[in-house]
């Protein structure tokens, strides 16, 4: 368990079982091949800089269809040269989401892999963070780290591969997702074609942006669940001089209070384990908008609130710990303050990347091509340390590996920038991890 973070080991010793290589390799350096891929890499570096700065150029916020089309068109054209097959897949309309982008080119040699990313980010039309701008090492522009540049990663270490023949016979998928920073629902028809080429695949990597702390480079092979629990509260009106009555009972917000206070109490405290009350209104009318997470409310000191609301997140480290909690969750609200009722309800959302044994010799595959081309260990990042994100939903069906993008910070914010360094380095680990899987 060398190289897992203190908090992870727990978690995964469960998993861990005798390393095998996947795939055959030298065991210090790279190969010829190898050598002539990195190469590639190094060679186009400044070309790959120059389609980052396009690509950041198009805006492509998740409601602006035509933007992330435009972006994806560039990314297919390449793609094409490469000898991939490419479909856009058209979500329906009811969904208002932009298109996705998958390419394939079929083999049957080695482990067929699927690679992630998405074509859109959180900067629609409206916003005054347009453009990419460079200085010496360091690009800022909105979606320059998440991730367009991961996308880039994607394409050059594809490049690097095509240059030496080594795509050739390869499975090798690219899902480049429309809607990844505000997905359409439901999302099993939002990620519906994501997980149906989950299903056929030996190896899914994910592009989002990488981390790096105190010198220390990570992968992610665990990241937890994210979704939402709703939970509403009734209680019977009246005078508030009678509370707690037999007649009146003890309203809704008081209901509301005692299942948050046992949530705290019982429901905490398992490792990876998070659940959160994000917004509460209460009172005599209440309207509330899940959709847009917004309300107005009414009420008075002198009368017992009739209804209260309270919306809320969790995240979990696998569907056998979020099913425990849910039914924790459920338990105590059923057990009702006197006249008052309460309901709780937990929509869909992204399921967690469990940390298995395939996921960690992936991670033991990409620590070792990393330290063969001089870059350095990798070790593996704590899952707390993650959110959510697309890999998740084919980390089921296929051993995964994600945060292979590039190095950069602020990302979602007006200061979003990217180490263009980081470009090269990320391509060149990615491109001979594939070369080695797909032998």
């Amino acid at each position: 368990m060398i190289g897992i973070p203190v908090q992870l080991r727990p978690l995964m010793a469960a998993f861990l079982i005798a390393s095998t290589p996947l795939a055959p390799c030298r065991a210090a350096g790279l190969t010829d091949v190898e050598r002539s891929i990195s190469s590639f890499i190094g060679a186009h570096r400044e070309e790959a800089i120059e389609l980052l700065a396009r690509q950041v150029d198009i805006n492509s916020g998740t409601m602006n269809a035509a933007g992330v089309r435009a972006v994806g068109r560039e990314l297919e054209a390449e793609l094409r040269a490469l000898g991939f097959d490419t479909r856009w897949i058209e979500q329906p309309a009811e969904l208002e989401r932009g298109p996705h982008l998958f390419a394939r080119r079929q083999g049957n040699r080695g482990r067929s892999v699927l690679l992630i990313g998405h074509l859109d980010t959180v900067f629609e039309p409206d916003s005054p963070f347009q453009r990419f701008e460079r200085d010496g090492s360091i690009g800022r522009g909105p979606g320059a780290a998440d991730m367009k540049g991961g996308n880039v990663v994607i394409l050059y270490a594809l490049k690097a591969l095509h240059s030496v023949g080594a795509l050739d016979g390869a499975d090798v998928t690219v899902a480049f997702l429309g809607d990844e920073e505000r997905p359409g629902k439901p999302l099993s028809v939002a990620r519906r074609d994501l997980i149906e080429a989950g299903k056929r695949v030996d190896v899914a990597l994910g592009f989002e942006t990488g981390v790096r702390a105190e010198g220390v480079e990570y992968a992610t092979v665990a990241r937890r669940s994210a979704s939402e629990w709703r939970l509403e509260v009734t209680g019977r009106q009246g005078h508030s001089s009678g509370i707690f009555d037999e007649r009146l009972g003890a309203g809704a917000i008081f209901e509301a209070a005692r299942i948050l206070d046992e949530f705290y109490e019982t429901v905490r405290g398992e490792k990876y384990l998070t659940f959160n009350a994000g917004l509460i209104v209460g009172g005599t009318e209440v309207e509330y908008d899940f959709e847009q997470t917004r309300g107005t409310v009414a009420g008075k000191t002198n009368i017992i609130p009739r209804r209260a609301v309270v919306h809320g997140g969790i995240r979990a480290i696998s569907e056998e710990q979020l099913a425990r909690a849910q039914r924790k969750m459920r338990g105590i609200v059923a057990r009702h303050l006197p006249e008052t009722s309460a309901e709780i309800t937990f929509t869909e959302g992204y399921p967690p990347m469990s940390p298995t044994a395939g996921n960690r010799r992936l991670m033991e595959l990409y620590d070792r091509t990393s330290r063969d081309l001089g870059l350095g260990a990798i070790e593996a990042l704590d899952p707390g340390r993650r959110g959510a994100a697309d890999v998740s939903f084919v980390a089921p069906f296929a051993d995964a590996l994600a945060g292979l993008g590039v190095q950069g910070r602020g990302a979602h914010g007006p200061d979003e920038e990217v180490d263009l360094e980081s470009l090269a380095v990320q391509a060149r680990r990615a491109a001979v991890l594939l070369y080695r899987l797909t032998r």
